[in-house]
């Protein structure tokens, strides 16, 4: 047998060898690996010897091939005679040469992958097939799909059910679903169910459909065999033609063609099919998420599930041997035949699942075809649905709903199946949450979650949720965050370790800020490389991204008038220097990080926030801004960061993306300052200019003017804080005549002419006290007065205050500059018109002296830099504002002119220049109506429209220059002076547009005297050629049609295509000039703020005193308090959380305005009604569960009666075969189960299938024919092992469906001992402990024992694990131990005539003795698998050493 499959493998070889080398080179550089690697992993078979079977009227051999099918190998001569055909010898391997992709033509041109396999292929294979080379991503569920092969209709409400809860589960979990791949029975479901799916979601990813199906049953299976595959195949579904062959589904993705050799025999595929199952159950889930998500020891296998519809014998082989593999199993009510047969028992004890009413079942099911199964069919299909039904852990009834409304959908049922499964797989562990856990958000199912895991039975702590929080996260599944934060994750426990913070940007998604921060690592790593070189520092090992390098990037975004959010990294130097040279530096080093880390104070909600909004995912944002504290900042600091990555990318959808969520945050923020602002005002502008220091300390005004965040800016509430500021000491309420007169008469405000806002606030307190006062004399309450007196420390301003206040307020600086500006003109223009002489006059000095003051104030203005934006980025944002261009531009314009004026040449062009910069500093007079809130919108829209202007200008040149030349040309002729020829080509044609209309262009109107005849009068034009009768002969006609189409053009279509674009760019931009103007208010207002009182020429007495005070006497300039204060940790504890109280409100009320829309009740009442539904439907399925549990209980009441009735004398008759069983509710219950099950233990053979009513010896059983088998690796020959001995030997717990001595080395009873060594764990007796033995491979515990021949001695086998001291020792004490208890055991190596006793020892040890010394060494040195283990019900032990386990906890009157 060995040379016949050495033989085979050498052929297969030479045939991978011979097909490799016949290759063609593919002109596709992606075919060719994949052929490549198909013909050198994967074969199909072939029969190798052609020999007729007689059993068929045609040509056809035994593998069923006909004899043109076989190669010319194969085929022999007729009067061959030298062997006969066998299986296993003539089918052999060679490369598969059916592979590729399968057309299958029609609407849609569905394409498909396709491969012939041979039936002996590894599934490892398989699936690297499926991953690898057809580019699968791993599932993260395998659904089996198995039922009726043929003819199956379904009810429509069942199969429309069954199609969308499919595809359902499939789609949300990203699994793989499996089936025959055949276009008939539950395989068309399953593709019909992918079409619809296709058909109605063409832009999310397609669902798996793996067709694992028979090659020797495919219909058309010649139009896929091609030896180098085919790329496509086009494969026709021929279902009439079809015979008892099958088609391929047309809508299955992919397909396993499944070759054993032979012809015509279907289920070939099931086996490997199996296989290929299994392989994919031990992958572990989840391979998207790191290693640092789960740790390897706490992986989770991908969970397999089978669902059955309908179905015969195979279909409930399939779920038979599926849930003795722990899979979970799905069948739906309501499909037919085996599937219904299943329900209707299913919830029945397994006492009441009798071979007579499967009968009655199969009958009423299978309708004919119930004829055809035997008496020994059924009692196998008995046996196979009592075990089913005992796994009732693994077994889910679907039954669909008669409408949408009600019930569980199938994919829920799915879902629960597996949970169900797993929860009771390792709740003896404790562990099965978190399994369950780990499927659900890798299913993301958090519907599931909800229900199944996060109940009320279980208390969550946070650590044992932080790393599924790690899995949502990454995984990018916003709902699971929620849930989880919901369910006791603390977020500030979660990113307390910098090391978590860091894995989350380490594993972001692929997106542009990730781009970004792998270039700052890269360009950080080759620095710090420089720098080592000097400094020797050292940077740990196997960090790539830290958050020194997030904070960077960051600051880059938000602007560098912020500050680090993140602490710089701990620098660790190599002390290779003295002591003395380093102690000094050393100190100072970490007196600064001390301070930077008490500084960037660390929130977990802003951290998070951060981390969601660099990757633009808005849902996990939006979770992530609700669990900031400082929310406010953290909106605007994300419309920030959003709009500057936003600017930076060079993606074409990514932009917009991210502006709509910057916009979003804007929302945001706006409607939570709202609600700030509607409940307290000066809470509110508190928090627009406290420095935030979650945010580079930097303030919320600043951020959303950096952010442009023009509606935030346009809010009441910061236009109030704005005027505030720009009133400065005085009131809002003051009128603007007032203030000019108080600015020339300022004694008068010393006589309340002009209100202060001291004065103000002041008079409110005053009113408050009175109404306190009043409330006083009502309720008696002092406490509230003297509370509130406390807090009143308001002082009325002295004169000097007044005085100060008043000329150092914004506003009447800003009156100040504007009399002084005008004033400033009129000197000029006096200049300019009346005084300009040769030597400068005094008023022309003066003039130049007031010039120089306005230049020391535009050279202060650069450089006043008091948010820290640095010299490049302020000059930057000087040079954009258009007043600042204009200033310059009259600066520059009037030192040109002064230079030409000083000079006798340039006198005169000197004063022209100085002309055109008066026409700019009058332009630039506009400026003061910016304050306007009438005149400054106005002159928004007036910028608008000169751009607008400026563009349209090009098209008016066209016409301009066109219509100018061509006149031109055509009137004169040869005209050299360039003066004339602009004049006639472009001044005159541009003049008609305004009604200035040519005399030259009409013969009538003439005149010789006005032109020059050959151009040599500069005053004159020159005439245009002329006639002998002095008349201009050029065409008159065409020069006046010229003109008219120029009028039509220019003066009617261009002139109004310039209004009506003025009139859309006013429409346009009239609803935003307000926010606009708002906006570009607080430059003005932030300008005269820190512009110094007096105005111009005065300012340069300011001017001086700055200078001193910075270049002599080194003194800082004070800092502003207005736009940014800096509040106590105290008050600014409380401001934000009232910030964070009033965000809750925000939310709140968003909540409900959605809620009440009318696109919200319908769906919300469609909700209700399924709610009360789906509750209905659990009331009546516990009324059911009710009536069942009284029906058992009326049963066990019953079988109770039995022994009553035994006690009367008993004849020797047997009863009868209907005669009922005589087991008690306990055997049902687990005893004698193991005995019978089918498949015997580690082997090929099959017990006779016994129904529990057969298994007591005292029940009749005509048909049991047990099978005989007795191993060869027994202990030699047992005493009474012959056959003929067999009757003295009966198995007491009744009939096992074998017969002999089986695996076991005896007939009869073979003992065995399981020894409990226990011991108090302290002298106090509190906890009792026993002595386990730890399987390495299976990680399970078990009680020290084996087989014995005797009950004298310890096992044998358990020197070997004890050592031969130990052994001895404990060997010894036997005789002290205790007998807790013995007799039959429910072991699976039970036959008929061989079965297990066991007796169970206890030897308690003395803590003091010497044994209990040997075993604590052999423990403690780890060199053994023993274990000390608590007595206790949570430990992992089979079920028949836990009972033992609490009989000795009984024996010793301690908790189990």
């Amino acid at each position: 047998m060995k040379r016949d499959e050495l033989q085979s493998q050498l052929d297969h070889f030479l045939a991978i060898k011979t097909a490799c080398q016949r290759l063609p080179i593919y002109p596709s550089f992606q075919r060719s690996p994949f052929t490549l690697w198909i013909k050198e992993n994967v074969s199909k078979k072939e029969c190798s010897f052609f020999q007729r079977d007689p059993r068929c009227k045609e040509q056809l051999c035994h593998c069923g091939y006909s004899k043109s099918d076989h190669t010319d190998e194969a085929i022999k001569p007729e009067d061959f005679t030298g062997e006969t055909w066998d299986k296993a010898k003539h089918i052999r391997k060679v490369p598969t040469d059916a592979f590729g992709d399968i057309s299958f033509g029609g609407l849609g041109q569905k394409t498909s992958k396709y491969v012939r396999v041979s039936a002996d292929t590894e599934a490892e294979v398989l699936y690297e097939l499926l991953t690898q080379q057809w580019k699968l991503s791993p599932p993260n569920l395998l659904i089996s799909v198995t039922g009726g092969a043929k003819n199956l209709n379904l009810k429509p409400q069942l199969q429309k059910t069954f199609r969308r809860g499919l595809i359902k589960v499939a789609q949300t979990t990203g699994a793989w679903v499996i089936t025959g791949g055949t276009h008939s029975g539950v395989m068309m479901h399953v593709g019909q169910a992918v079409r619809e799916y296709a058909l109605s979601n063409t832009m999310q990813g397609q669902v798996v459909a793996i067709g694992v199906a028979t090659w020797g049953v495919i219909h058309n299976r010649d139009k896929l065999v091609h030896e180098d595959g085919c790329f496509p195949a086009n494969y026709v579904i021929d279902t009439q033609g079809q015979g008892n062959m099958a088609c391929l589904d047309n809508n299955h993705t992919h397909f396993l063609l499944v070759d054993d050799g032979t012809n015509g025999h279907y289920n070939v595929e099931n086996e490997l099919r199996g296989k290929l199952e299994k392989y994919i159950s031990g992958k572990n889930l989840g391979n998207k998420v790191s290693s640092m998500t789960i740790p390897a020891t706490q992986t989770t296998k991908i969970p397999v599930v089978c669902v059955a519809l309908e179905g015969g014998s195979g279909t409930l082989d399939t779920i038979y041997n599926a849930m003795r593999n722990d899979t979970p199993c799905v069948i739906l009510e309501g499909s037919g035949r085996i599937a219904d047969v299943i329900t209707q028992v299913f919830g029945k004890p397994v006492s009441q699942i009798t071979i007579t009413l499967i009968h009655k079942l199969m009958k009423k099911f299978f309708g004919q075809e119930y004829k055809t199964f035997t008496e020994q069919k059924i009692i196998e299909f008995t046996k196979q649905i009592q075990d089913i039904i005992r796994m009732s852990h693994l077994l889910t009834i679907f039954k669909a709903s008669k409408d949408d409304q009600g019930g569980v959908d199938l994919d829920v049922a799915i879902l629960q199946a597996l949970l169900k499964a797993s929860k009771t797989i390792e709740s003896q562990r404790g562990e099965s949450w978190k399994r369950q856990l780990k499927l659900a958000i890798a299913w993301n199912r958090v519907d599931l979650a909800k229900t199944e895991i996060f109940t009320e039975q279980r208390m969550w702590k946070s650590s044992e949720l932080h790393e599924f929080m790690t899995s949502a996260l990454v995984g990018n599944k916003p709902e699971f965050v929620n849930l989880l934060l919901e369910n006791g994750v603390c977020l500030r426990d979660y990113l307390k370790n910098d090391d978590t913070l860091c894995g989350l940007y380490k594993q972001l998604p692929n997106c542009f800020f990730l781009y970004k921060l792998a270039k700052r690592v890269k360009l950080a790593d080759s620095s710090n490389r420089r720098q080592a070189l000097g400094q020797r520092v050292r940077v740990p090992a196997g960090v790539n991204i830290s958050l020194t390098h997030v904070s960077d990037e960051v600051r880059h975004l938000l602007g560098r008038f912020t500050q680090d959010i993140y602490p710089p990294s701990d620098m660790i130097y190599q002390l290779d220097m003295s002591t003395e040279d380093i102690s000094s530096s050393v100190s100072k080093d970490q007196d600064l990080l001390r301070q930077n880390r008490a500084e960037a104070q660390r929130d977990p909600g802003r951290d998070l926030f951060l981390w969601a909004i660099i990757q633009s995912n808005k849902h996990l944002s939006e979770i992530a801004w609700d669990q900031c504290r400082d929310c406010i900042s953290a909106a605007l600091a994300a419309s920030k960061i959003l709009k500057k990555m936003a600017e930076e990318s060079i993606d074409a959808d990514e932009p917009q993306e991210m502006l709509e969520l910057a916009s979003h945050f804007e929302d945001r923020a706006i409607g939570v300052f709202s609600k700030c602002y509607n409940s307290d005002e000066v809470r509110a502008q508190k928090l627009l200019v406290r420095i935030s220091r979650l945010w580079g300390k930097t303030t919320c005004l600043r951020l959303a003017l950096e952010a442009n965040d023009k509606n935030f800016v346009a809010q009441s509430g910061v236009q109030a804080l704005l005027t505030q500021i720009w009133c400065g000491e005085l009131s809002v309420e003051n009128p603007v005549w007032r203030v000019l007169v108080c600015m020339v008469f300022f004694p008068l405000i010393y006589t309340r002419f002009v209100v202060f806002r001291r004065d103000e606030l002041i008079q409110r307190e005053t009113e408050k006290n009175e109404e306190i006062k009043t409330v006083e004399k009502v309720t008696g309450s002092i406490m509230m007065i003297n509370v509130h007196r406390s807090k009143l420390n308001v002082e009325p301003l002295g004169c000097w205050s007044r005085l100060v206040g008043l000329y150092c307020s914004p506003r009447v600086k800003f009156y100040g500059n504007i009399v002084s500006y005008f004033a400033f003109l009129f000197l000029f223009a006096y200049v300019l018109m009346i005084d300009f002489q040769r030597t400068p006059s005094i008023a022309e000095q003066v003039l130049y002296i007031w010039l120089f003051t306005l230049v020391c104030e535009e050279i202060r203005q650069l450089f006043y830099d008091p948010d820290g934006f640095g010299f490049r980025k302020k000059a930057k944002r000087y040079i954009h504002e258009m007043w600042n261009i204009l200033d310059v531009i009259s600066i520059l314009l009037f030192c040109l002119g002064i230079a030409f004026r000083l000079t006798t040449q340039l006198f005169y062009p000197g004063k022209v220049i100085l002309c055109i910069d008066f026409v700019v500093f009058c332009l630039r007079l506009m400026a003061i109506f910016t304050i306007s809130r009438i005149l400054g919108p106005k002159i928004i829209i007036v910028r608008k429209m000169m751009r607008d202007m400026f563009f349209f200008m090009f098209l008016l040149s066209i016409w301009v220059v066109a219509y100018g030349v061509a006149k031109q040309g055509i009137l004169i002729e040869n005209d050299n002076r360039l003066d004339w020829i602009m004049r006639g080509a472009i001044y005159e044609p541009y003049l008609i547009i305004f009604g200035n209309f040519p005399e030259n262009i009409d013969n009538a109107k003439f005149d010789i005297k006005s032109c020059s005849m050959n151009g040599t009068d500069p005053l004159k034009p020159k005439c245009p050629k002329l006639n002998k009768s002095q008349m201009p002969v050029f065409p008159e006609w065409l020069t006046i049609v010229m003109l008219c189409v120029y009028l039509l053009f220019a003066n009617i279509l261009l002139l109004n295509l310039l209004i009506a674009i003025f009139n859309y760019t006013f429409e346009e931009v009239h609803d935003n000039t307000d926010k606009i103007w708002k906006f570009q208010r607080y430059e003005l207002i932030k300008e005269y703020y820190s512009r110094p009182a007096a105005p111009p020429p005065f300012i340069i007495f300011s001017h001086l005193y700055l200078f001193i005070r910075k270049m002599v006497l080194f003194k800082a300039p004070t800092p502003s308090t207005e736009f940014k204060k800096q509040l106590n940790p105290i008050e600014e504890e409380e401001l934000l959380s009232w910030e964070a109280l009033m965000k809750d409100r925000y939310l709140l009320s968003a909540r409900q305005e959605k809620s009440q829309s009318m696109e919200r009740c319908i769906p919300d009442t469609s909700q209700k009604v399924t709610t009360l539904t789906e509750r209905m439907e659990k009331l009546e399925e516990q009324v059911t569960q009710s009536n069942k549990s009284l029906q058992r209980i009326e049963d066990i009441l019953k079988s109770l009666v039995a022994p009553a009735k035994e006690t009367q004398p008993q004849t020797s008759t047997m009863p009868d075969e209907s005669s009922n069983s005589l087991r008690t509710a306990e055997e049902e219950d687990g005893f004698h189960v193991k005995s019978h099950q089918l498949q015997f233990p580690d082997s090929k053979i099959k017990r006779f299938p016994v129904p529990e009513e057969k298994v007591p010896w005292e029940v009749s059983f005509s048909s049991y024919m047990p099978t005989y088998y007795s191993s060869e690796d027994g202990n030699g020959r047992a005493e009474g092992s012959g056959p003929e001995d067999l009757d003295n030997y009966r198995n007491p717990g009744g009939r096992t469906g074998i017969g002999g001595r089986g695996t076991l080395s005896r007939l009869g009873p073979n003992l065995n001992l399981d020894l409990v060594v226990t011991r108090w764990r302290d002298s106090a007796r509190s906890e009792l402990e026993f002595l386990a033995v730890l399987n390495q491979n299976q990680r399970s515990l078990a009680l020290p024992g084996g087989p014995v021949d005797s009950l004298d001695h310890l096992p044998g086998n358990l020197k070997g694990i004890l050592g031969k001291k130990l052994f001895e020792a404990l060997d010894a004490k036997v005789s002290e131990g205790v007998k807790v208890s013995e007799g039959y055991v429910d072991d699976c190596r039970n036959t008929d005539n061989a079965w297990v006793e066991t007796t169970v020892l206890n030897i308690h040890l003395d803590i003091a003795s010497q044994v209990m010394v040997d075993i604590n060494n052999m423990v403690i040195s780890g060199d053994s698998c023993l274990q000390w283990q608590e007595v206790s019900s949570r430990i992992r032990l089979s079920p028949n050493q836990r009972r033992s386990l609490q009989q000795v906890a009984e024996l010793h009157n301690t908790k189990f």
